[in-house]
């Protein structure tokens, strides 16, 4: 079946009806139900096997050999259906009210007046122009504001999306994709648009003949919008008004595994790299594999060895996250590929060897300062290349290993065993020698730190005189965290501002601290968190680097600048902070408790969003944790759960209740002391909140403000039951935010009882 749909929902032409007990089939007179315009139909089209459509309490598909397959089934009974001029395939109750319309259900298409609203519903590619089952991309409205594309089958994060509309700073609650009849394609609230993606409206210019427009994730991935002007009832003329980009290797899997796109525009081709082959020539988006087979590091039979060699590919580069980071030269790269078991492809970029595991994804051949490597195999001298890669130049051919005849063996065996006797004294002097030194290496050696574990988290390992370079001398300073201060710097080869933290305290304490933040961030990767960039370990200097917050923290933004942010911004920073505390409780590979949440180490980035920075204190997250930490942080008292001061059990409730003070902070603009007010009662914020609440003036807290009332009664409650003196009452982080955002109810908190140092 294909059914192509614009939305007019107003329109109720049951002149048109399509009464129970109809049917189509592919082989009758009746193929297809019509509009009254004749512009759209629903039936069937040459694709697939012969069916029957029929109607009875929903839409049923029947196979030739009787059998009825259900395709969509329906909260009331239908008595009639409708192709509507809209393009919508509408069903009607006994009543002749709407119960089920196509437009609920799009596939790879929206039409004008039809919306994608954020709340699950996708559009997906068709595999290919002529069939039209689920293809490999898919377009989503985003719960944070974003309309991204992505491979399917991949998690929606940042690493695999390959196109966004960048709107992740608009509030998200009634957000929806729309587009009018008139070609206007734009992201709306409900009532008006917010973002425009592309306009064809020309109100000046009268139409005589219909045009219908359409917006697509056409089969190569890329979201489009199309004008069909119809000449007449039979003919129309197709145009492309407007694209996302033109380019198909932008579009991340437009090749399949173990292959890179080539070409510009809409002439992309995939080609194999080294080694591999077409999994089927006729199709070749479907990616390569290996066409030999791999026995490890190497292999010892009868005749000839097999030897794996290393090709350079230049211009070549692919997406995935390496498992390898060497800082080296280009000449060594390909020989610690060479010696990895576990590495099939190495990446030289910015003076790094990145070493990869297969499969490799999102490969494309582009110009950039980069060397691509591949490890293959060798038999009688020559590389094996897939025969539908251009050949590469030839390597000297290896040493090829006979089977010997018993005289050299016996020669050999001889010579060897006489050696190894001396081998043997020479090896316990040097084992008892060699453990000697490694002892002394690793007390001098810079590289104190677990290096196989830094590696391990995909940091860049930067030396100290780099970041001394690139802080023009830690010239700089941002400001001063827990246990050393940051400056900002810059890397002129990344062209990239960087923010470093140097660690400053104590040797002890700073090593504790550098291995906390190291672990808690290292593996994290969320847009409400600061990014760790790499890290310096050069003896007792202990650097990290992060992604530059140029905006400040919250509590500047709150409390210096010159106006304070508006109500929705303030809601939506809410939120931010509150999904990633989410992420680090819950989501990440492991959980982490921050230990040291406060608006301070909230910063902002340079689109006002909110991140969660300062890991120092954070520790991995284990039932029944008791105190062993030292906050070594002097004025954070007032975002301390009590248990701090009572040295009890430490758990994710400690960081909810210190959400729940900066909640109360965020929505009343000042901090939770407070000694300049004009009553006693003020100077605990938690407190006149909580009775502000009781007594049912609310809008005290928010003076001069154009805030939504509910959603200002909504933020008091939460934050006054995120700061329960008992954690049992704190809500977990997860319901936090289904409070905030309405879905979940919310009942009177009690009274905190608040307990301070």
């Amino acid at each position: 079946m294909f059914l192509l749909a614009v939305d007019v929902k107003a329109q109720r032409n049951h002149s048109n009806g399509i009464p129970l007990g109809s049917s189509l089939s592919p082989i009758a007179n009746h193929t297809s139900w019509r509009s009254p315009s004749g512009l759209f139909a629903f039936g069937f089209y040459p694709q697939g096997s012969g069916f029957a459509v029929g109607i009875c309490d929903g839409l049923l598909l029947r196979t030739e050999q009787g059998e009825e397959n259900l395709i969509h089934d329906l909260s009331d009974p239908a008595v009639s259906v409708s192709m509507l001029d809209s393009g919508n395939f509408v069903f009607y109750n006994n009543s002749h009210s709407v119960i089920w319309e196509s437009f609920n259900d799009p596939t790879d298409t929206i039409l004008g007046g039809q919306n994608l609203p954020y709340d699950g519903n996708n559009l997906v590619s068709s595999v290919s122009r002529s069939d039209h089952s689920s293809g490999r991309f898919y377009l989503t409205m985003q719960r944070d504001g974003n309309l991204v594309c992505y491979p399917v089958n991949n998690t929606a994060s940042s690493e695999n999306a390959y196109w966004s509309s960048g709107t992740n700073y608009v509030s998200s609650d009634y957000l929806s994709l729309s587009l009018n009849k008139r070609g206007l394609l734009s992201l709306t609230d409900g009532n008006s648009s917010i973002y425009i993606l592309a306009n064809n409206s020309y109100p000046a210019k009268k139409e005589t003949t219909p045009i219908i427009y359409r917006a697509i994730l056409d089969s190569d991935g890329i979201f489009k919008l199309y004008s069909h002007h119809f000449l007449d009832n039979t003919s129309s003329r197709v145009s492309l008004v407007w694209s996302a980009f033109r380019d198909q290797c932008q579009v991340k899997s437009f090749c399949g595994f173990n292959s890179y796109c080539t070409g510009t525009g809409s002439e992309a081709e995939c080609q194999c790299y080294p080694g591999f082959g077409f999994m089927n020539p006729r199709n070749k988006l479907l990616g390569c594999y290996n066409n030999f087979s791999r026995h490890g590091c190497s292999s010892s039979t009868r005749g000839p060895m097999i030897l794996y060699d290393i090709t350079a590919s230049p211009n070549i580069s692919w997406g995935d996250f390496p498992y390898s980071k060497v800082r080296t030269k280009n000449e060594n790269c390909d020989k610690s590929c060479l010696g990895d078991c576990n590495c099939a492809a190495a990446l030289y970029m910015n003076g790094t060897c990145n070493k990869y595991k297969l499969p490799l994804r999102y490969g494309r051949r582009q110009n950039l300062s980069a060397i691509a490597f591949f490890k293959v195999i060798r038999r009688n001298g020559e590389i094996l290349v897939s025969e539908h890669h251009p050949p590469f130049p030839p390597t000297p051919n290896p040493e090829i290993l006979m089977d010997s005849k018993k005289r050299i063996i016996l020669i050999l065996s001889l010579t060897l065993g006489s050696i190894a006797f001396l081998c043997s004294i020479i090896a316990i002097s040097c084992f008892f020698i060699y453990s000697h030194q490694v002892h002394k290496y690793r007390k001098l050696s810079p590289e104190n730190v677990n290096v196989e574990f830094a590696e391990n988290l995909s940091l860049r390992s930067f030396s100290y005189n780099e970041l001394e370079n690139a802080t023009d001398g830690f010239n700089e300073a941002l400001g001063k965290g827990s246990f050393g201060s940051v400056y900002k710097g810059y890397v002129s080869e990344a062209n990239k501002t960087i923010a470093v933290k140097r660690l400053e305290k104590f040797v002890e304490e700073g090593e504790r601290v550098f291995r906390a933040e190291m672990t808690a961030i290292g593996r994290t990767h969320h847009r409400n968190l600061v990014q760790l960039l790499g890290f310096c370990i050069e003896g007792s200097r202990k650097l990290l680097v992060y992604e530059y917050m140029s905006n400040g923290s919250l509590a500047d933004l709150l409390f210096k600048a010159k106006e304070r942010p508006l109500w929705k911004e303030r809601v939506r920073i809410a939120l931010e902070v509150a999904r990633g505390v989410f992420y680090l409780h819950q989501e990440c590979q492991v959980h982490v408790i921050h230990c040291n949440l406060k608006l301070q180490n909230i910063l902002m980035d340079d689109t006002w969003t909110a991140k969660i920075s300062d890991f120092g204190s954070a520790r991995l997250s284990v039932p029944n944790q008791t105190r062993n930490i030292s906050m070594g942080i002097e004025g954070t008292s007032g975002y301390s759960a009590p248990e701090w001061q009572k040295n009890a059990f430490i758990s994710v409730k400690s960081d909810i209740y210190s959400y729940g003070v900066m909640l109360l902070e965020i929505v009343c603009c000042r901090s939770n002391i407070e000694v300049n007010v004009l009553t006693a009662d003020e100077i605990l914020l938690s407190s006149w909140v909580y009775n502000c609440l009781v007594s049912g003036e609310l809008d005290k807290l928010v003076e001069d403000e154009n805030v939504d009332m509910k959603t200002l009664e909504r933020m008091v409650k939460v934050g006054l039951w995120c700061i329960q003196e008992d954690p049992a009452l704190r809500p977990p982080m997860k319901n936090v935010i289904l409070m905030l955002e309405g879905t979940m109810d919310i009942a009177a908190p009690p009274s905190p009882a608040i307990s301070h140092s």
